[in-house]
């Protein structure tokens, strides 16, 4: 997807594509590179960032913690910073996973709905696929 947005409505247009079932960054149209959490002006070169690309949702855990929680609470659960293909880094978790996970795991995005809020998760890339 190459679309032009407005930098006001980055965070909409980024959560109304994950809710489609798609996963986007944004494009630097002047320094060529990808940036994530969606914003206006592109935090490398500072230019106003307007093009939307489809990411390819794999990644590697660039770090990861585990969140120890009772029972009561939902038990323990894991807190990854996952580093794109693409290049950026976010935060998320990487399913199944309660324990820390190994850096340098491989990783692929899928898009979950809870309630009605769409999130990245993460499964680990067991076959190379």
């Amino acid at each position: 997807m190459n679309t032009h947005q407005n930098g006001a409505g980055a965070d909409a247009t980024f959560r109304k594509a994950l809710a489609g079932g798609q996963f986007l960054l944004q494009l630097c149209d002047s320094c060529k590179r990808y940036v994530f959490y969606p914003r206006q002006l592109c935090p490398y070169c500072g230019k106003k960032v307007t093009h939307w690309m489809e990411a390819t949702g794999r990644g590697v855990v660039y770090s990861a913690t585990t969140v120890h929680r009772s029972a009561e609470q939902g038990g323990a659960y894991n807190v990854s910073i996952i580093q794109l293909e693409e290049g950026p880094k976010l935060m998320s978790c990487v399913a199944g996973a309660t324990t820390d996970v190994a850096i340098g795991t491989p990783v692929k995005a899928r898009i979950t709905i809870e309630g009605e809020q769409p999130f990245l998760m993460f499964d680990q890339i067991t076959d190379g696929k």
